[in-house]
């Protein structure tokens, strides 16, 4: 198990304005083949991170056996205090293997509420969940819970896609992540909609959370569109 200050830099459930679906932000695009699933899957193996191929993380053990196996070392008494904060042992059990749900992705638009699209997307795949509006800033945020164990290597990738063709492949590192009851948030940096007439139309979006042992918390595909304004209120 490895040092990582990333867990406590994560941020804390944040309470933010929230809006419901709209029909104006649904679009169906069923007849959108060159978004097809064996592209996905292709491109899919690109998000792996070079670390991926290069660690090999040892056995798993349950969470009460990793405090009592150096309880003599003062020092690595303190960290594990540190990273694992308030956690409520007598609840962790004797599960080898950490439990990460992923709750929900909030899209953040300027001028606009933040829309909540809990997970996993019970809408078809080949509908549009949102509209984004030309040189608009935003970004996404997800919200997560950790439990049983400890998540090491906990990372994030975005493999984005127009026409068929792959235009963004985004792979960021999380951290390590102690079980607790609060939930945590993740935040993507802010971006800004392109701005010119070929940006716009539908893009397939592929996200998956995997940690250092391989496993996969998620792997979603979803679709949304870029427009020139943003969709009229019914």
């Amino acid at each position: 198990m490895e040092k990582n200050n990333n867990t406590n830099n994560t941020n804390n459930v944040k309470s933010s304005e929230a809006t419901e679906i709209s029909s104006n932000d649904v679009t169906d695009h069923e007849d959108n083949e060159n978004d097809s699933e064996d592209d996905i899957e292709e491109d899919g193996d690109l998000t792996k991170l070079d670390s991926e191929k290069k660690l090999n993380p040892g056995p798993l053990i349950p969470l009460k056996d990793q405090l009592e196996k150096d309880k003599d070392d003062e020092s690595l008494r303190k960290w594990k205090e540190q990273l694992l904060g308030s956690v409520d042992l007598s609840a962790v059990g004797e599960s080898k293997e950490p439990e990460v749900k992923i709750l929900s992705l909030t899209i953040q638009r300027q001028g606009r509420p933040d829309l909540v699209l809990p997970l996993p997307f019970t809408e078809s795949t080949k509908k549009s969940m949102f509209t984004l509006k030309q040189g608009n800033r935003y970004r996404l945020k997800f919200t997560f819970t950790v439990s049983k164990n400890i998540v090491s290597g906990l990372k994030y990738t975005n493999c984005v896609w127009k026409s068929g063709v792959r235009v963004d492949n985004s792979k960021t590192m999380l951290g390590t992540f102690s079980p607790r009851a609060e939930a945590y948030t993740y935040e993507t940096k802010e971006e800004t909609t392109p701005t010119i007439i070929f940006a716009r139309g539908s893009y397939c979006v592929r996200t998956k959370f995997m940690d250092d042992d391989g496993k996969c918390y998620l792997d979603v595909t979803y679709y949304f569109d870029i427009a020139k304004n943003w969709p009229t209120p019914s």
